[in-house]
């Protein structure tokens, strides 16, 4: 069924979704009729299944008919905290974090960051919420994961270590544990973090005081995966190691 969230021209009141904004425009180019089924998400992770009863060139009207837990949505909070990338790397990691279950995607830049962000930065964080919005769409997530940009690794650290296993994803060096031991000796979490790097990775003294910090210093296998590609790979292994795939 198509999907829609509240916010954007739409929301729920007296038992009826009211559809409206950009979402109605798409409701049109859907060619959702009276009779059609769809669903409203409240975004904090309920889906209202709802009937469509008018239609019009503005707004689409339904009545909500059952309200449920999603069942898109993962039973662990997992902050995706990613050196940020050049190009569209960033979008690529936004899109497929959102599909994968993360709750948020932050972005942070480090020493061997390429990419910088120069000027007000909202303009390209709306885009990245744009692209969370639509893959969470196409995904059957309950909520949109927020997207946004840190000042600094120290936020990084902080941000992580909020959560109940903060992973600090690690190319290198002797202090590693592998994630899957990592994962299978965390018991019972409701969050998580995985901190992964730029292109090159991170510094031996940002690996240090990730140490300092009290991180689990993770590697993910012989093999050195782009900076773009770890963070959906460790995502997927919490994912899979906590039920949720």
């Amino acid at each position: 069924m198509p999907r829609f969230f509240i916010g954007g021209g739409s929301n729920i009141a007296g038992g009826v979704a009211f559809i409206g904004g950009e979402d109605a425009a798409h409701a049109k180019v859907l060619r959702i009729r009276v009779g059609d089924r769809l669903i409203v998400c409240d975004g904090a992770g309920k889906d209202h299944h709802c009937t469509v009863t008018k239609v019009t060139d503005r707004q689409v009207e339904a009545e909500v008919f059952e309200t449920v837990p999603c069942p898109g949505e993962p039973s662990v909070h997992v902050t995706v905290l990613a050196g940020l990338p050049k190009g569209d790397r960033a979008d690529f990691i936004v899109q497929k974090c959102t599909e994968a279950g993360a709750s948020e995607i932050l972005f942070f830049p480090c020493h061997r960051c390429v990419a910088r962000l120069t000027g007000p930065s909202e303009k390209k964080v709306a885009r990245w919420q744009r692209i969370a919005e639509e893959a969470a769409k196409q995904s059957g997530r309950g909520i949109i994961p927020r997207v946004g940009v840190l000042e600094d690794l120290a936020q990084a650290f902080n941000r992580a270590n909020a959560t109940d296993l903060p992973l600090f994803m690690y190319e290198t060096g002797e202090q590693r544990k592998t994630l899957k031991d990592v994962l299978e000796n965390a018991g019972t979490i409701s969050s998580a973090a995985v901190i992964t790097g730029p292109e090159g990775g991170f510094e031996p003294y940002e690996a240090q005081l990730a140490e300092v910090m009290k991180l689990h210093i993770c590697s993910m296998g012989p093999r050195i995966f782009r900076c773009e590609t770890a963070p959906m790979a460790a995502l997927a292994a919490i994912m899979y190691a906590t039920g949720n795939m």
